[in-house]
């Protein structure tokens, strides 16, 4: 890959503009064309202000700054701080040599590198110093950032490496020599050369603003920008198109807080949204925050937890699925590091205290004492204002319904042991992509984190995740969900790639909707029309899902579906381990979970292996072994028909204490 020349020389005039206040209202001499993101380079603001031109550190903090910071760290964040520098992981891992191809090890070299500068900046202790050198070191050493057979230099790594060396050269400026900063200065601005040309704007060019491969190496870029503003030609440049990738990738973020990626993304990829818009907030004076999706984030997090706050309603790409479940394999570890959930909370700090929301901060709360894991503690010290009054989680309400995406949650209440589902029916991206779409013709979905999942459900009881999908997957299918099959065939296009929704018109995914809900203490019902998320040559002319819950009488499901040409309908519903027989029309999953089938009669079962297509490296993620997880029960009518309804009701039995 390599850099236009234009882009290396930029002329003296236009190098003036740019580091003038107006940079941002000034077109750099190459900039002009019809291209959406070029006319918002040109508009958007992203120029450095004037009052941190020539100084270090700038990005986040200003040496002003940090001796408010010390004292944090001394008095009222003494406990949020001394979790963060147990945690430093340059003082306890050593840093994989080059070229560090194992699967993110490159991640958490950029994360390493930050987390030892901020602590050298609080603590002034040397052996912070010596620690973040010996990160920047194996950086610089890396010929490539990232994977060197997929998407090298340009994608999740470089953001990753360009946003810790990027603030770890900015925090440690004035404690390097000439030789180091020059050294780093160099490889960082190679690195952001190569990553902004990838994402240059050419004519028709389309990006997946939505997804995280594109917002996490923007994000890098942006801090890497404002780190070397003015000691570099071209980094305004870089900080005009991080801006207005940004302003899209805000623009398509969901309005209702819900993430569509699922929550394991939800973990990786929303910190990056944070990173980029603090530093730009910092760095220009611009506050980008104030978005209904990221005021009701909180919501999706507090609600995607299962009653026991140590993993979650699993919609989506996430993990191993029954193996994480059980404790077991290799993502267990990433997803529970030395046994503790990783689920980021810190990040709801920043919210809780940039929209002063008592309800963010108890979120927050609650999971601190979860004992949850964040992969970035020191972001504590600046994020948490203990001054955001908490509304415990026991005063929150313990149901929520996200419309744009379509998913409910209910709770009996917050306690461990409390009844809860998950019901989704909705477009993978949800509703507000339709008008965008039309809008953005730049705008290219990536949806294949999103399975093809309509109208399925997840149930918890007496302390256990009873039945739900089957985890990451390299093929999603809608196999692999509580949902339904006609002549053993899913949803969308699944089968063959990992997207299942390409190609499907945004008008066709907007009609996958729940057209009722209601939500009250100790009962819900919800009727979700999946209809559409089906390919119109399987011919399904309806599947209307209605779920009914009481106390009294458990959860039922009530199926009313047709087709224009004869076929067999099948309905599934998945175990971790087994299925068990009890009678003709019972059956028992985990031992707990008592499904029993009213309608149809007469009927017939199947108890099948789960098999999943598990996913491949990155760049060949369709590749990957097929796995068994656990099973899967499908109830069918006797013979073949047009149209069919069921009716199974979902009982739940006490674990024996």
């Amino acid at each position: 890959m390599k850099h236009r020349k234009a882009l290396l020389l930029v002329p003296l005039l236009a190098l003036a503009i740019a580091c003038s206040e107006d940079a941002s209202s000034a077109p750099p001499s190459n900039a002009v064309d019809g291209h959406p993101l070029r006319q918002l380079m040109v508009r958007l603001p992203s120029a450095l202000r004037p009052e941190l031109r020539g100084i270090h550190p700038r990005v986040y903090v200003t040496d002003a700054e940090l001796p408010a910071l010390r004292e944090r760290a001394k008095g009222s964040h003494r406990q949020v701080w001394q979790r963060a520098l147990d945690q430093v992981r340059a003082l306890r891992v050593e840093p994989p040599p080059a070229p560090a191809q194992e699967r993110r090890v490159q991640n958490d070299v950029g994360i390493g590198i930050a987390e030892a500068a901020l602590a050298y900046q609080i603590e002034r202790d040397p052996k912070y110093l010596e620690a973040a050198k010996k990160y920047l070191e194996a950086a610089v050493s890396y010929d490539v950032w990232g994977y060197l057979y997929n998407k090298p230099n340009v994608d999740l790594a470089a953001g990753h490496l360009l946003y810790g060396m990027g603030w770890g050269y900015d925090l440690l400026y004035n404690d390097l020599t000439e030789a180091e900063r020059t050294r780093y200065r160099e490889k960082l601005t190679k690195q952001a050369r190569l990553l902004f040309a990838a994402f240059e704007p050419k004519a028709d060019a389309t990006y997946p603003y939505s997804q995280n491969h594109t917002f996490i190496p923007i994000a890098g870029l942006g801090v890497a920008a404002y780190a070397l503003y003015d000691e570099v030609e071209d980094a305004p440049e870089w900080a005009r198109l991080a801006r207005a990738i940004y302003e899209r990738v805000l623009q398509t973020y969901s309005p209702d807080g819900y993430y569509y990626e699922g929550f394991e993304y939800w973990i990786f990829s929303t910190p990056w949204l944070v990173h980029y818009l603090d530093a730009h907030a910092h760095a220009t004076g611009e506050d980008l925050f104030d978005r209904p999706g990221f005021r009701h984030m909180h919501e999706y997090v507090a609600h995607s937890m299962l009653p026991d706050g140590q993993y979650v309603f699993d919609f989506g790409d996430i993990f191993d699925g029954p193996a994480t479940r059980a404790k077991k394999g290799p993502e267990y570890e990433r997803s529970h590091p030395g046994g503790r959930f990783h689920t980021n909370y810190n990040l709801l700090y920043r919210l809780a205290s940039r929209f002063k929301d008592g309800e963010a901060q108890g979120v927050a709360a609650w999971m601190e004492s979860l004992d949850h894991y964040n992969a970035e503690n020191y972001w504590s010290l600046l994020w948490y204002d203990p001054s955001v009054p908490v509304v415990p989680i026991e005063r929150q309400t313990p149901w929520h319904y996200f419309p744009d995406h379509e998913v409910v949650y209910w709770r009996k209440d917050w306690t461990p042991q409390a009844t809860a589902f998950a019901f989704k029916c909705g477009p993978p991206e949800g509703h507000h992509a339709k008008p965008l779409l039309a809008d953005f013709r730049d705008w290219e979905p990536s949806t294949g984190h999103a399975h093809p999942d309509a109208n399925g459900f997840i149930l918890y009881g007496d302390g256990s995740y009873l039945t739900g999908p089957s985890g990451y997957a390299g093929i999603p299918m809608a196999a692999h969900n509580n949902t339904l099959l006609l002549d053993g065939k899913g949803q969308a296009r699944e089968g063959e790639k990992h997207e299942a929704f390409e190609g499907i018109p945004a008008e066709r995914l907007d009609g996958i909707r729940i057209e009722d809900v209601k939500l009250e203490a100790g009962r819900a019902y919800v009727r979700g029309n999946a209809t559409l998320a089906y390919e119109p040559q399987l011919g399904l002319t309806k599947f209307v899902r209605e779920l009914t819950f009481t106390e009294a009488e458990g959860l039922v499901l009530t199926d009313e579906v047709a087709s224009r040409q004869e076929g067999r309908f099948g309905i599934l519903f998945h175990a971790d381990d087994k299925v068990e027989t009890l009678a003709a029309n019972q059956f028992l999953i985990r031992g707990q979970l008592l499904v029993d089938v009213t309608a149809p009669a007469p009927f017939v079962t199947a108890i099948v292996p789960n098999i999943v297509a598990a996913p491949g490296k990155p760049g060949s993620i369709e590749q990957g072994e097929r796995e068994q997880r656990g099973e899967r029960l499908e109830i069918s009518p006797a013979g073949v028909g047009t149209q069919t309804r069921f009716v199974t009701k979902l009982g739940i039995r006490a674990k024996p204490r």
